[in-house]
């Protein structure tokens, strides 16, 4: 049975793994939402998911079937009303699950209602036509800001920003 939960810090590890098979893909480049043609370092490590499970102004939402996780999704407190929404992934093999809408609808709402957020924003890189087509679907709105990717690369990539109102 599946469920949404906090991680901890003992989940990390399991989700770490799900993590970079998502983003970074494996030689098959299993699931569609993999930047192994963009990017070939790691997403993410340890220490930052351990940053984020410790920042009471954050939370890692792990989707997990029994005690494997299939996935997660970063929530971030912002201020201002306006919550972030990042590391959003799905075990490449069960994507087309619709357990990506499940993670995103529990951040949404975790934003809302924990963090008292009225707005959620993301970036996505802007060469990712296909995943900011799949986020518009689910009512995200390109705000018109791009801002730097957070690593220097030749040739540069930059990222997008969504935004959706919590209602």
């Amino acid at each position: 049975m599946n469920q949404i939960m906090a991680a901890g810090s003992a989940d990390l590890p399991a989700i770490h793994r799900v993590i970079e098979r998502a983003y970074r893909g494996d030689s098959a480049k299993l699931g569609w939402t993999h930047e192994a043609d963009l990017l070939f370092d790691t997403r993410t490590d340890l220490a930052t998911l351990e940053a984020i499970v410790a920042d009471p102004a954050q939370v890692l939402l792990a989707l997990f079937d029994d005690d494997r996780p299939l996935g997660c999704v970063n929530v971030a407190d912002k201020g201002g009303e306006l919550a972030y929404l990042g590391l959003l992934c799905i075990e490449p093999t069960r994507q087309g699950e619709q357990l990506g809408r499940t993670l995103m609808a529990a951040a949404e709402a975790y934003a809302r209602d924990r963090f008292g957020c009225t707005a959620i924003e993301m970036t996505v890189i802007d060469k990712r036509a296909e995943l900011i087509a799949y986020y518009q679907r689910r009512g995200w709105r390109l705000t018109g800001e791009r801002r730097a990717f957070p690593v220097r690369l030749d040739p540069p990539l930059e990222m997008v920003v969504l935004a959706k109102p919590l209602a």
